[in-house]
């Protein structure tokens, strides 16, 4: 009887471990910022008149890493969305620069 039920275990046991396996292998790291970083938040909420809205808020700066892949975010400079919020890195992307500011540095460069 205790045999049978060891048995059982075992095989639940394997069963978990291969879903576990199947389930990982899908799975990628979340990125790592550091503080001062500069991120773009992605809108979460949804709603009436928010479907041609930009999808992310930004630029936000790092100020505070928390465990479990999540971050404490502050605005820089002025636009919409919140002043001061948490973020998890899912909903998080690295910051870039304008491409209107990068063609007007080709620009100058081209003309000396």
């Amino acid at each position: 009887m205790f045999q049978e039920s060891r048995e059982e275990l075992r095989l639940k046991l394997k069963v978990q471990q291969e879903n576990k396996r199947g389930f990982n292998r899908n799975r990628r790291k979340a990125p790592c910022y550091r503080e001062e970083d500069l991120v773009a938040i992605k809108r979460t909420q949804s709603g009436p008149g928010l479907k041609f809205a930009h999808k992310y808020f930004g630029p936000y700066k790092v100020t505070r890493a928390l465990r479990n892949d999540r971050y404490i975010v502050e605005k820089v400079g002025e636009h919409e969305g919140p002043r001061q919020t948490p973020s998890s890195a899912e909903f998080m992307k690295p910051w870039l620069e304008d491409l209107d500011d990068l063609s007007t540095d080709s620009e100058v460069i081209s003309d000396i």
